[in-house]
C-alpha cells in the first residue's frame, strides 16, 4: 500500500489544528492578568458616567430639569434627548424605536433617560439623585396575554406553512392539544456592560467597548454623532461573556461614554453595576405558545399547528430574526409533513428582549419537544420510540417547512450510539423498578436531539473579513473581525493560521479587534465565528502562502507542487529553509508579507417575504440523555447524571469545543430549571441580583456528567478544516432535563396521566404539577368510582 505524501495529505502538516491547544488566554484568566475594558489603566482626567433611569414602566414625560444635577460639585456635563448634538437618537439595530435618551415618554421601568459624567462614580450617582422629572403614568402592557389581548405588536405577525394542517389534523386518529409557558434568561455574564470613550484629535473618537458587534458600536457613536464612521475607532480585545447579551445592548453604554467624552473633551467610563445592568439590558425572550397535533397509532405526526407569542418588550431590537429562528426549530429534529407555524411579535411595556444563545431556537425547540412527550405519554410509550418515529429520513421525510433539504443528517447513528454508551434501556427499567417501590423520591429519565440551523438568517450578515503580517523575524500578526468573549475563537483562528504557515501556535500574535484593522464586520453571533473568521484568515494566510511560493519557485527553480511548508521549515524541493529564512529573504526581494483575506458564506440563499430557501449553510446535531430524582414533598430535584454525544464536524480544537459542550448545556439547564425573571405589578424588574436570580452553582452540576465529541462526524460543506460550528446548539441538549423532570413528575401517579409543567421547572413548579397531577388522577378515579357505581 502506497504511503500517502504530506503534499497529498493534507491532514500531515498539521501541528496545531485538531489539536487541544490551550486557551489563549487561560492563565491569564486563572491569573487575573487578562485585561478587560475595568482593567485598561485610567487615562488622565477620566470621567465617570451614571444612567438615570425611568421610574415607571410607561408614563409621558413632562419634564426634565436637570440644573441641580449640574450643580453638584465634581459634575463636568449632565445630557438628556434635549442635548443631543444632532437630530439623531436611535441605536436600534435595523428597527427604529432605541433612544438613547427616552424623550417625551418612557416605555420600559429602568430605561434611559438622561447620563450624567462626574469625577467619580459615587459623584454622578449622588448627582443623579438631584434630577426632576415629571411624569404622567399611562397604562401599561406588562405581559404576554395582555399584549395578545390588546393586539400591541413591535412587528406585524407571520405564518409559515406547509401543506394543510387544519385538514390533517383533522383527519388524524388522533389529536393532543396543549400550551406552554417558556420563560426568559438573564444572560448574567460575569463583566457587566462597560464602554470607556477616549477622545483624539481633531474630535475624533476612540471607544473600548465590551462588545460582539465593534461595527455596529461605529456606527452608532458615529451617526448620535454626526461624524463619519471613520472619526470614530471601536476595539475590543476581549470580553468577560457576552452569550447575545453583548450583541445590540453594549451600544447604549459606548454611545453615553462617547456623548459626555465630546461633551466635555474629556475620557469618559460607563461601568454598569449588576443591577443596574440587568434591569437597563434586554434577556431571553419568554414565549407563549400552544400546539394542536394529529398523529396516527404509532406516534408519528400527520399535522401540527403552533402558535408562538413572545414577550419582545418596548421595540424591536433583534426580536424578528429571533422569532424567524423559532419558527425554523419549531420542527427541531422532526418532519411535519403538514404544518402551520404563526410567530406573534408582542410589545410590552418591559426591557426590549434580544439576542441569547440559541437565538429563539432553543423556544421553538421547546414546543416540538413537548408535543412529542405528551403524544409518548397518549399512547403509553417511550417518548424516546415516538420521537425517534418522528425524526427526519435520509432519502426521503427529509426538507423542513422552509423548504431547505437536511442532507446532511447524521441523528439517527448518533441517538442509536447514545442509547447504547449510556445504556439507556436498561436505566429505563431500572428507574421504573425504583419508582414503583420509592414513595417520595422519584427519579426520570430522558433522551432529546438536536438538529440547529448554522448561519445568520439575515444573509448579508455572513460575511468576514482579516489582515495578516508576517513580520521579518517570521513572528506573525493576526487580526480579524470576530471578538472573543472567552468561547476561543482566537485560539481556534491562530491554529488555523500557524498551520497554514507551518509554524509553531505562539508565533501567531492574536490583537484586539478594531475597526481601524478590519471594517465593516458582522456580529460575532450565530455560531458561526470561526466559520466566518478562521476562513478570512486562512484565505488572508494563503495569499502571503502563495507569494512565498511563487517566489521560491522562481528563486530555486523548483515546480510549486514541491514546496511544502511545515515544522517551522519550509522544503523547496531538495532544499530545506528554515520559515525565518524563507521570510528574510522574500523580505529583501521586496515580496509583500501583508494581505487581507475575505469570506461570504455560499448557498445561503433566503426570501424572507415568503420565508422559503436556504437560511442556514448546514445544520450541527447532538443528543443528551439526562437522570433526575426529585422530592415530591418539597419540589426540589437534583440532576444525577448526563450522557452528551455532540457533534462538531471534524474539530478544529477539541479540548475548547468540549467547554464549549459542557458550558452549553449547564447555561440551558440553568434557563429551564432555576432562571427565573419576574416583574411586579408596576413594571419593576424584581430578580435584578445574584440574590434573587439562581444561576447555576457548582453544587447544581449533574453528579456524573459524560459529554462526548462525535469521532466520526465530517462537515460535508467546505467549512474550514470540515469543522462545524459549537457555540449555541448544546444548550439545547439540556432540553433533556426539562423532560426528565416532567418524567419523574409523571411517576408520582404511575405513569397514568401527564402533567403539565412550564419552564423554568423551579422546585415550586415542580411541586405545584406534583399536587395537581395527584389531584387530577384523585379526580378522574372518583368520576370512574361513580360511574361504575351508577
Amino acid at each position: 500500500m502506497k504511503r500517502k505524501s504530506k503534499q497529498s495529505d493534507p491532514e500531515s502538516n498539521l501541528r496545531s489544528v485538531r489539536q487541544a491547544v490551550p486557551h489563549d488566554s487561560a492563565e491569564k484568566h486563572v491569573s487575573g492578568e487578562a485585561i478587560y475594558i475595568d482593567d485598561i489603566p485610567e487615562p488622565r482626567n477620566l470621567l465617570h458616567a451614571y444612567i438615570g433611569m425611568s421610574a415607571h414602566a410607561h408614563a409621558r414625560v413632562k419634564k426634565i430639569d436637570l440644573s441641580a444635577v449640574r450643580a453638584m460639585p465634581g459634575v463636568a456635563a449632565a445630557m438628556c434627548a434635549a442635548d443631543l448634538p444632532t437630530d439623531h437618537n436611535d441605536i436600534g439595530p435595523g428597527f427604529a424605536g432605541d433612544p438613547v435618551f427616552a424623550d417625551k415618554i418612557v416605555e420600559y421601568h429602568g430605561q434611559s433617560v438622561f447620563a450624567v459624567a462626574a469625577e467619580t462614580l459615587e459623584l454622578a450617582y449622588e448627582a443623579a439623585a438631584k434630577a426632576v422629572i415629571d411624569y404622567e403614568p399611562l397604562p401599561a402592557i406588562l405581559s404576554i396575554e395582555e399584549a395578545l389581548k390588546q393586539k400591541a405588536q413591535v412587528l406585524p405577525t407571520l405564518t409559515l406553512t406547509r401543506g394543510d394542517a387544519t385538514k390533517a389534523i383533522t383527519k388524524s386518529p388522533r389529536k393532543i392539544a396543549g400550551k406552554l409557558g417558556i420563560g426568559g434568561q438573564d444572560h448574567f455574564y460575569l463583566e457587566g456592560q462597560i464602554a470607556m470613550a477616549v477622545p483624539q484629535e481633531g474630535g475624533d473618537l476612540l471607544v473600548y467597548s465590551s462588545t460582539q458587534h465593534p461595527t455596529e458600536i461605529q456606527h452608532h457613536v458615529s451617526h448620535i454623532l454626526g461624524l463619519h464612521s471613520h472619526a470614530v475607532t471601536v476595539e475590543t480585545r476581549r470580553m468577560g461573556g457576552g452569550f447575545g447579551g453583548k450583541e445590540t445592548q453594549g451600544a447604549l453604554f459606548a454611545v453615553i461614554a462617547a456623548l459626555l467624552a465630546s461633551k466635555t473633551g474629556r475620557p469618559v467610563k460607563a461601568r454598569a453595576d449588576r443591577d443596574d445592568d440587568m434591569i437597563i439590558t434586554g434577556k431571553r425572550h419568554d414565549f407563549i405558545a400552544e400546539y394542536e397535533v394529529g398523529y396516527d397509532d404509532t406516534g408519528r405526526i400527520t399535522g401540527a399547528d403552533f402558535t408562538l407569542a413572545s414577550r419582545c418588550g418596548m421595540s424591536p431590537d433583534l426580536s424578528g430574526p429571533v422569532n424567524d429562528r423559532a419558527m425554523f426549530h419549531a420542527d427541531n429534529a422532526y418532519y411535519l409533513p403538514h404544518v402551520r407555524i404563526v410567530s406573534h411579535r408582542c410589545k410590552t411595556h418591559t426591557v426590549s428582549n434580544t439576542a441569547f444563545r440559541g437565538f429563539g431556537g432553543p423556544q421553538g425547540m421547546m414546543v416540538i419537544e413537548y408535543a412529542l412527550d405528551e403524544i409518548a405519554r397518549e399512547l403509553g410509550l417511550d417518548p424516546l420510540e415516538v420521537r425517534k418515529r418522528n425524526l427526519y429520513g435520509k432519502r426521503d421525510r427529509n426538507v423542513t417547512p422552509y423548504t431547505m433539504k437536511v442532507e446532511d443528517n447524521i441523528l439517527p447513528e448518533l441517538i442509536a450510539e447514545l442509547e447504547q454508551s449510556s445504556d439507556y434501556a436498561r436505566r429505563r427499567a431500572a428507574i421504573a423498578a425504583s419508582n414503583a417501590t420509592s414513595p417520595h423520591l422519584k427519579k426520570g429519565l430522558a433522551l432529546t436531539p438536536v438538529k440547529f440551523g448554522i448561519s445568520f438568517t439575515a444573509t448579508h450578515f455572513n460575511q468576514a473579513g482579516a489582515l495578516v503580517h508576517v513580520y521579518t523575524d517570521g513572528s506573525v500578526h493576526l487580526n480579524h473581525g470576530g471578538t472573543e468573549m472567552g468561547q476561543g475563537l482566537n485560539t481556534k483562528v491562530a491554529q488555523i493560521v500557524a498551520d497554514e504557515f507551518g509554524i509553531d501556535f505562539d508565533h501567531v500574535k492574536i490583537t484586539a479587534t478594531t475597526t481601524g484593522k478590519v471594517p465593516n464586520t458582522s456580529a460575532t453571533a450565530a455560531s458561526s465565528g470561526t466559520d466566518l473568521n478562521g476562513k478570512a484568515s486562512q484565505v488572508a494566510a494563503r495569499t502571503i502562502k502563495q507569494r512565498l511560493i511563487k517566489f521560491a519557485a522562481a528563486q530555486f527553480k523548483v515546480a510549486p507542487g514541491k514546496i511544502v511548508f511545515a515544522d517551522n521549515q519550509v522544503q523547496i524541493g531538495r532544499k530545506t529553509l528554515s520559515f525565518v529564512e524563507l521570510i528574510q529573504l522574500a523580505y529583501k526581494r521586496r515580496v509583500q508579507l501583508s494581505a487581507t483575506g475575505y469570506f461570504a458564506t455560499p448557498k445561503v440563499a433566503y426570501d424572507p417575504k415568503t420565508m422559503r430557501g436556504r437560511p442556514f449553510f448546514y445544520f450541527a446535531y447532538g443528543a443528551a440523555v439526562s437522570e433526575v430524582v426529585i422530592d415530591t414533598l418539597t419540589g426540589e430535584y437534583k440532576v444525577e447524571r448526563v450522557d452528551i454525544l455532540h457533534d462538531v464536524g471534524k474539530s478544529i480544537n477539541p479540548a475548547i469545543d468540549l467547554g464549549q459542550i459542557e458550558g452549553g448545556f449547564i447555561q440551558g439547564m440553568g434557563w429551564l430549571t432555576s432562571e427565573e425573571l419576574h416583574w411586579d405589578a408596576k413594571g419593576r424588574l424584581m430578580t435584578h441580583a445574584p440574590s434573587t436570580y439562581k444561576i447555576p452553582a457548582c453544587s447544581d452540576l449533574p453528579r456524573q456528567f459524560n459529554a462526548r465529541i462525535v469521532d466520526w462526524s465530517r462537515n460535508r460543506e467546505d467549512v474550514v478544516y470540515r469543522s462545524k460550528a459549537v457555540g449555541e446548539p448544546p444548550l439545547m441538549l439540556a432540553i433533556s432535563v426539562f423532560f426528565a423532570i416532567k418524567d419523574a413528575i409523571a411517576a408520582v401517579c404511575d405513569y397514568q396521566a401527564s402533567p403539565r409543567l412550564d419552564a423554568p421547572a423551579t422546585p415550586e413548579r415542580v411541586l405545584f404539577a406534583i399536587e395537581a397531577l395527584r389531584a387530577k388522577v384523585g379526580g378522574d378515579l372518583d368520576h370512574a368510582l361513580r360511574e361504575a357505581a351508577e
